[in-house]
């Protein structure tokens, strides 16, 4: 019982984490859910900065947590490592890391430009290994830690017209799997949600019809909310004896 409380952060003790891509969305949702846990947070973005320092300072007032926020390209090493030295320096470790940000592309493989390609796997799956290079150490140093990588359905079966998408995503799965071998003798659990359709601004290039559609095909005849998949999110972060698992969580539409 005493190796298994180490690796545990006490109720008593402050506890920290990191949620990238948090502005909106299933980020945000997560943020505000670690918030209500009581974690003190670094939350970051690339583009939506004034809303993610909104989401700071209501998360500071509601919940009376610390909350750095940082515009951040998570696709970019040297922005990560820019991060990497504020959090640091006002957290004395990390004990939860939510790689959530992510983009997607929907359209055929031969009209996707190698930017693009590029682009995306740089957001989506590259962003993995930096975050974890930046702030892994913290957690291996005080032998605990519990990583949540966002991934996607797709990521499981592949998409048609999101080829890249889903290329992308089954990355972080088989990312999550073997960090999380990696990791074990550390005591940190690393771990994956696969969300399906999700009511989220990613989702907003549907047109009503199209959602509608969609919907029809979901067992459970809806979208799932942020907030569910937050719910999720937090839980398998907490399972202290899960680790190295792809967590799909789509209505049974696969």
């Amino acid at each position: 019982m005493k190796s298994l409380l180490n690796k545990i952060p006490s109720i008593n003790s402050p506890s920290y984490g990191i949620v990238t891509g948090a502005s909106r969305g299933i980020g945000r949702s997560i943020a505000i859910k670690m918030a209500e846990n009581g974690v003190n947070l670094a939350i970051c973005c690339r583009d939506s900065v004034d809303m993610l320092e909104e989401l700071g300072k209501e998360l500071e007032q509601n919940y009376g947590i610390s909350v750095i926020c940082q515009g951040c390209d998570v696709g970019d090493p040297d922005s990560v490592s820019a991060m990497k030295y504020k959090v640091l320096e006002n957290f004395p470790h990390i004990d939860y890391m939510v790689n959530n940000a992510g983009i997607s592309f929907i359209g055929l493989i031969t009209d996707m430009s190698v930017e693009d390609w590029n682009r995306m796997i740089a957001v989506n799956l590259s962003s993995l290994f930096y975050m974890t290079k930046a702030f892994i150490p913290s957690m291996i140093h005080q032998k605990r830690g519990s990583v949540l990588n966002i991934s996607s359905m797709w990521g499981n079966v592949g998409a048609s017209c999101e080829v890249a998408y889903s290329a992308s995503k089954g990355g972080v799965n088989l990312y999550t799997k073997a960090l999380a071998r990696e990791l074990a003798p550390s005591g940190i659990r690393v771990n994956a949600i696969a969300p399906g359709c999700v009511d989220t601004d990613m989702n907003s290039c549907f047109s009503p019809e199209e959602k509608k559609d969609l919907e029809n095909q979901i067992p459970l005849g809806r979208f799932a909310f942020p907030d569910e998949i937050a719910d999720a999110a937090w839980s398998v972060m907490n399972l202290t004896y899960v680790t190295g698992q792809i967590l799909t969580a789509d209505g049974a539409f696969i």
